[in-house]
């Protein structure tokens, strides 16, 4: 005996399809989605950049070879940096480079260490620092070195104890200094 097909068993039938293919794709729902990284997962970039091989934010951007980043990029460590701005009011003050750098991307802040050179930037006296430890506090826009550091002005250098570098007054203090220094008025 043939089966009729009536319109009744062809809504069960389609019913039957629709049900199975719903509980198919439910089954295989998520197959396909890779897992998120771990939130304490490092960044790591080579030569990379993050901005044209470049970390920038409003305060400062440094060129680099390398760099190492929290998972949520708020701090990391990044080397071999050149052509490091320090910005004033949105303008170039102050180039760095050093051999590694300690950011705070929330504060703003960093600490260049190992080999630091700091040249201000359109500065009448032409000055220079070479020192190995500089601090940068965003919040009061002051740039600290304490450890030892070589003042070079013109043809003239003299080692310093400590410097700082007020980017709100344009005053740089020095403690005390060794060395012969000619005074001009």
């Amino acid at each position: 005996m043939p089966l009729k097909l009536t319109r009744k068993r062809i809504f069960w039938i389609a019913g039957g399809v629709l049900a199975l293919w719903v509980v198919i794709g439910i089954i295989l729902a998520g197959n396909g989605t890779p897992p998120l990284p771990t939130s304490n997962t490092e960044i790591s970039l080579k030569g990379g950049h993050v901005q044209g091989n470049k970390i920038s934010t409003r305060s400062w951007s440094f060129d680099y070879t390398s760099a190492h980043l929290s998972a949520d990029g708020s701090t990391g460590t990044v080397s071999g940096v050149r052509n490091g701005i320090v910005l004033k009011k949105g303008k170039p003050y102050a180039k760095v480079a050093a051999e590694q750098i300690s950011l705070d991307t929330n504060s703003l802040n960093f600490t260049a260490l190992g080999k630091v050179h700091v040249e201000l930037i359109k500065d009448p006296q032409h000055r220079s620092f070479d020192t190995d430890l500089v601090v940068w506090t965003n919040q009061t826009k002051m740039l600290e070195m304490d450890h030892p550091s070589y003042l070079h002005e013109g043809d003239q250098t003299v080692k310093l104890n400590k410097v700082s570098v007020n980017f709100d007054t344009n005053q740089v203090h020095v403690g005390s200094l060794a060395g012969a220094v000619e005074l001009q008025k």
